[in-house]
């Protein structure tokens, strides 16, 4: 069982503003499996908050100020403003507000393994494999992963052991307020530049994150992503890479083919010696990188290689990771994907490559204006290698448009360089246009961090 610090035990009743968000309903469970008397408050109900009240935690749809009184400290989320009734209650009453990513760190701090697992691609992916393969060893972890994973019936796991499991995000550096034991960093890639404002200032968080790591920690980067290579040189910790194009490397994959699902076999070697022959059950290249990554962790943590090999064999991947939502009308397949990022969008065109198709269709959300404005020609790049391309609205999550960007620019840009682009922002529509042109075997792939993960229900139903 993990060790309660003073920090934490000095509260006994905890009220959490946005607790069905991905994180934060995970630290919730925890902290009602510790005894903690733990309230919360969301703005509309979810899966999340159904799993939360079947716990026995009290939740309130809208605003509780109540709870908030009767609270000893309020946890938020990012995404709640200083503004919110329930935050200005608690600064009225002088009850302590702490940040979701400072109370994160908090919990790290309790857990003597805590495995963090980042970089700008993948998390969700290689959280989740690293997460089941502990699972499945009976080591008991707790889990926080950014997406719905079937195995644990959600996006967390509260176990009774010293390891925890997170994703660790990079974003406005909040991986830097926890304490991880151990780190999988699996690229450094140009993104949210609306808070970093250049690649440098990302590679100095990254560098800032390494340095965190004990002595006796483990750093696993990948060979391939010259942009993590030299981050062992920050630590002390036991360093392991992994890699395909990079030879010199401690866990390296050879004799890569695919079946016609997309689906990678591979085999694996172990500072040189054959180590075995792995099958996944997710498609692209990528995943064969994520997979190496929770090899390598996993190896050094004595996991059996067999349950790592039949556990990998068996994950088909978290929800919205080129997730497979059905046919329409018996003549196309259709499948939704996270990837909201040009690289991610890239390495899905690749995966769906590995299948057997006629025409491929993409919808694509641009996720923030400042994403779309600073990586505009390589969105469209990326989007080149799609047959058609259909581009929705931009999604503007937490910003408002002052960088004088539309999709329009992008669908324009895409015309330019040859591709027959369309701007189709109304749902219905979109879906209605995809219906009456799609031929027998064709694919479509919803892409974005978005409400696009709408569109692919409406085509199959």
């Amino acid at each position: 069982m993990p060790n309660i610090n003073n920090n934490l035990n000095k509260y006994k009743k905890i009220h959490m503003i946005g607790i069905g968000g991905v994180s934060m309903s995970g630290i919730a469970a925890i902290l009602k499996n510790w005894g903690f008397l733990v309230t919360g408050s969301d703005s509309s109900d979810s899966e999340n908050i159904q799993i939360l009240k079947d716990l026995g935690i009290k939740v309130t749809i809208g605003h509780n100020l109540e709870d908030v009184a009767n609270a000893d400290a309020i946890v938020y989320s990012a995404a709640v403003k200083q503004t919110d009734p329930e935050i200005q209650e608690a600064k009225k009453l002088n009850i302590p507000t702490i940040e979701r990513a400072n109370f994160l760190g908090e919990l790290t701090r309790c857990y003597k393994n805590t495995v963090c697992i980042s970089g700008t691609h993948g998390k969700t992916t290689t959280t989740s494999m690293v997460s089941l393969c502990f699972v499945e060893a009976l080591r008991e972890p707790s889990i926080q992963v950014g997406g719905y994973l079937d195995q644990i019936h959600g996006n967390f796991l509260v176990g009774n052991s010293e390891d925890f499991i997170i994703e660790a995000c990079e974003y406005v550096e909040s991986f830097l307020k926890f304490s991880p034991k151990a780190e999988i960093i699996l690229n450094i890639d140009n993104d949210h530049l609306d808070y970093f404002k250049t690649f440098e200032n990302i590679k100095n968080a990254f560098i800032k994150y390494v340095k965190l790591l004990p002595d006796d920690g483990l750093l696993v980067i990948n060979g391939d992503d010259k942009n993590c290579l030299d981050l062992s040189q920050y630590t002390n910790a036991n360093c392991i890479t992994y890699g395909i194009k990079n030879e010199k490397v401690d866990f390296h994959a050879k004799n890569i083919t695919f079946d016609s699902d997309g689906f990678a076999e591979f085999d694996v070697y172990n500072k040189g010696l054959f180590f075995d022959k792995l099958k996944l059950s997710i498609p692209g290249i990528h995943n064969v990188l994520n997979a190496l990554a929770c090899i390598s962790l996993c190896s050094e943590y004595g996991i059996d290689k067999n349950i790592i090999k039949s556990t990998l064999l068996k994950f088909t991947g978290a929800h919205r990771r080129f997730e497979y939502k059905g046919k329409i009308e018996n003549k196309a397949s259709v499948y939704d994907d996270y990837g909201h990022h040009p690289t991610e969008i890239l390495a899905t065109a690749k995966a769906l490559n590995n299948k057997h198709f006629n025409h491929s269709w993409v919808v694509f959300q641009p996720h923030t204006y400042s994403r779309t404005k600073n990586l505009l020609n390589d969105f469209a790049n990326a989007l080149l290698n799609f047959d058609n391309v259909i581009i929705l609205d931009i999604y503007a999550a937490r910003e408002n448009n002052t960088y004088g960007v539309s999709s329009k620019d992008l669908v324009n840009y895409l015309i330019s360089i040859g591709k027959n682009a369309k701007y189709i922002p109304d749902f219905n529509e979109c879906v209605s246009y995809i219906k009456q042109n799609i031929k027998e075997n064709d694919i479509v792939i919803t892409l974005g961090a978005g409400t696009v993960t709408e569109i692919g229900p409406m085509l199959v139903n």
